[in-house]
């Protein structure tokens, strides 16, 4: 009996280096492809706004399907759409490797989006259904701190590989990883779903918010070429904001919604998902646009502006798992609360590089910056899904998701949009062109801080406990409204 119950322990922790080890793929490949796109830029010979597709095309995909994602892992096995997800992002990152133009490579990406949409919620769902409470805190300490260890290899790997090989190879690079996950899943990872009801997807709801989010999308990137005011622009946000309305009525009336909203009733949850938007709005704009900073600006090569996000990645690992435990002990709301206003300091250090800054400052918004993600994700992470039930561990963490791979969308697209529009005033006024993308950078900063202390304000307020031993939700029943 004994030996049955350890053998059982070992293989949940087995099960959670599997997971693991797979979402390793992905996270590299975040930074990677951020360290290789001054050399994508050059060689494909593409523009800003085609560089952004590259990176928002594949965080669009993601986000768009990480919903259907979470439902297919509920309904089939989260095993198994976890296997067809790294099977299709494997593939995928073969095919970014070999495209020799920018439709190419933006193709290839968002099926790279399709795989990741597979598999990130059936990684936080197999986590989910696979530890009990008291220990899912520290679980998902550990996950984000190994995901986190690609963050900080990716870039300083990506500029090697760059630099030496060339920026196909940041996507070769996925493959052998990708097969090795394949082999470890499938021998030890158990099989889990939901069964407590009927199933269906919910296609309406898939097609409406797609269409929501390709027009806001598309219309934030390509607005300053087209013209804000131009009848392109105006008829994408228009039909963003039709098609919004229309996902929301449809799932407030479908009888199995893809996208729950009574769920939102409970404030935890809804403030971690505000906060996981909000955060990713903040900061994936920051990754994209300091990386052609570093190189085009301070003139950094590949590798060494790849070695200098080490501080913030490392910092990420180190303090991740702790942050974990802490939010077993402690709840999540202060913890994401004052990250979010260490995320919002930094933004505002990042607001005082000049043309001719210096490395060491740089540091110091790393080294904010690291401690407060690291801070903020893994309680986010924890207070989210606490408040479902485990038999929604997929939906719940595919919407939390989604959340966080939208605001990456459009913080890389507001972010842009906020930078050319300036840079364009300041070249207009008689600017050099990095005088005028320096003015654009300081001012999308800005606002990007104002969002991050927005986050804060909405941690501190929304968030409740779900520390061991203070009253929390069971945790097979929704605290508010039917999941």
């Amino acid at each position: 009996m004994k030996a049955r119950i350890l053998a059982e322990e070992n293989r949940k922790w087995w099960t959670l280096a599997a997971v693991a080890f797979a979402l390793f793929m992905i996270m590299l490949d975040n930074t990677v492809v951020n360290v290789a796109l001054p050399a994508i830029q050059r060689d494909l010979g593409i523009g800003v706004a085609e560089l952004e597709w590259v990176v928002t095309g594949y965080a669009l995909s993601f986000a768009v399907l990480m919903l259907t994602g979470g439902k297919l892992a509920d309904m089939f096995g989260r095993r198994r759409v976890f296997l067809v997800g790294l099977a299709v992002f494997t593939l995928s990152s073969l095919f970014c490797g070999l495209a020799g133009s920018a439709e190419l490579l933006i193709a290839a990406r968002v099926v790279q989006g399709v795989g990741a949409a597979f598999m990130m919620p059936a990684t936080l769902s197999i986590i989910t259904a696979t530890f009990p409470p008291r220990e899912r805190g520290t679980a998902l300490g550990i996950w984000a701190g190994v995901s986190a260890m690609a963050l900080a290899f990716g870039p300083l790997v990506g500029g090697l590989v760059t630099q030496h090989l060339g920026w196909n190879w940041v996507f070769y690079v996925n493959v052998p990883v990708g097969l090795l996950g394949l082999v470890a899943a499938r021998v030890i990872i158990r099989e889990s779903r939901d069964t407590s009801h009927e199933q269906r997807l919910d296609l309406p709801g898939l097609l409406t918010s797609g269409v929501a989010l390709f027009a806001l999308v598309f219309a934030l990137i390509e607005a300053n070429g087209y013209g804000w005011t131009s009848s392109t622009i105006l008829a994408l946000f228009g039909l963003a904001a039709a098609a919004g309305v229309a996902f929301v009525l449809l799932e407030l009336h479908q009888r199995l919604p893809m996208f729950d909203v009574t769920v939102f009733r409970n404030p935890t949850f809804a403030g971690a998902n505000v906060v996981a938007l909000l955060v990713s709005l903040a900061m994936f704009g920051v990754f994209f646009f300091i990386s052609l900073y570093m190189q085009n600006v301070l003139g950094y090569s590949a590798v060494r502006a790849g070695a200098s996000f080490l501080p913030m990645t490392l910092l990420i690992i180190l303090v991740a798992p702790i942050a974990g435990r802490s939010s077993d002990r402690l709840g999540s709301r202060w913890l994401m609360a004052g990250g979010m206003t260490l995320v919002g300091s930094s933004l505002l250090l990042f607001a005082r590089l000049q043309a001719d800054s210096s490395y060491w400052t740089l540091l110091p918004a790393m080294v904010l910056g690291g401690v407060g993600m690291a801070i903020t994700m893994t309680p986010m992470t924890a207070a989210a899904l606490s408040s479902v039930p485990v038999d929604k561990a997929g939906v719940g963490s595919g919407i939390l998701n989604t959340f966080r791979q939208v605001g990456g969308s459009l913080g890389i697209a507001v972010m842009g949009a906020i930078l050319a529009a300036e840079s364009r005033s300041s070249l207009a006024a008689g600017a050099t062109a990095v005088e005028a993308f320096m003015s654009g950078l300081h001012r999308a900063l800005y606002v990007a801080a104002a969002v991050a202390f927005a986050a804060a304000l909405t941690a501190a307020v929304t968030v409740r406990s779900h520390a061991r031993g203070r009253p929390a939700p069971d945790s097979q029943q929704p605290a508010a409204g039917p999941a």
